[in-house]
């Protein structure tokens, strides 16, 4: 039977290895447009503007996703209770006290960003004080906690940047191949094997990038639920908070596509495919998956 530091090591892992896939991804896709085009450009263009773009975000992304959530901040007279119970989980797990923040939304859910622990932020609904008991609310924060001490916000960072860098690369390559690369070929058949991998690149390139992105972000759902369990000792708390937010039927109408893969559980609500391909584009595991993990470790 598998441990709490066995399971997240083994996320950990995972999580490395998608990121080397992803390496090799946009160093393949370097070389082949270098070898057609004979420079590159392309691929110092697309790393410089991509990291240039994301920069921006990073630095303020806590302050963005706030404004889009209309989170309003509280202060500990505001609610004492919420205030000791993060300080505590805060002290076990070393990390300095983040900023809190209340969403006016009864759907209960929940979201930690902030470039690092020091500037980290919390943000919780007010169905989730309303719906869940002490251990289950517990079992959110510390799962929250988890991701600020695990620099998730910073690796989500690292990652938009490769995908922005696939992105761009493959378009540029795409359009290159459309307006200059014919003028470029010796012969038409060498113009139109070009243009079919262009074609594919452009197609199939972001497409593997954003499977990759996605699997990396329900992996650190993964680890964020074994870390989040080993600080509280009591992983039955945090499987029952998202069995009883998952059955929540409330739509929180503050989350969008950008902002979704952030919170403690998918915000969006309805009937959802279990096949396989639905769970490629999911940004959250399963909850049956996560669930069945946190009751299948032990301390």
């Amino acid at each position: 039977m598998a441990t709490l530091y066995t399971q997240a090591e083994s996320n950990v892992r995972k999580t490395w290895l998608y990121l080397a896939g992803f390496l090799i991804l946009i160093i393949l896709l370097g070389w082949l447009i270098s070898y057609f085009l004979g420079t590159y450009i392309i691929l110092w263009f697309a790393v410089i503007y991509s990291v240039s773009m994301s920069f921006f975000s990073y630095w303020y992304s806590d302050k963005i996703v706030l404004a889009m959530s209309k989170a309003k901040s509280i202060e500990k007279k505001d609610n004492p209770e919420l205030y000791r119970l993060v300080e505590n989980l805060c002290i076990t797990a070393g990390l300095p006290l983040p900023k809190i923040y209340i969403i006016k939304e009864a759907q209960p859910n929940a979201f930690a960003t902030g470039r690092n622990p020091e500037q980290a932020v919390i943000a919780v609904t007010q169905g989730l004080l309303d719906q869940l008991e002490r251990a289950e609310l517990e079992g959110v924060i510390a799962h929250e906690l988890s991701h600020i001490g695990n620099r998730d916000i910073l690796l989500q960072t690292i990652v938009v940047v490769l995908v922005g860098v696939v992105i761009i690369m493959t378009d540029f390559f795409f359009r290159i191949s459309l307006y200059g690369g014919r003028r470029n070929n010796r012969n038409n058949k060498t113009g139109a094997v070009m243009l079919l991998i262009a074609l594919a690149l452009a197609v199939l390139a972001p497409l593997f990038a954003t499977l990759i992105k996605l699997a990396i972000s329900r992996k650190r759902e993964f680890l964020a639920d074994a870390t989040g369990a080993l600080l509280t000792r009591y992983p039955e708390g945090l499987a029952k908070a998202l069995e009883k937010i998952s059955q929540d039927p409330r739509p929180l109408r503050v989350a969008n596509n950008s902002t979704a893969h952030l919170y403690f559980a998918s915000p969006f609500r309805g009937k959802q495919s279990k096949s396989f391909l639905t769970k490629l584009f999911m940004t959250h595991p399963p909850v049956g998956e996560r669930t069945r993990a946190l009751r299948g470790i032990k301390i």
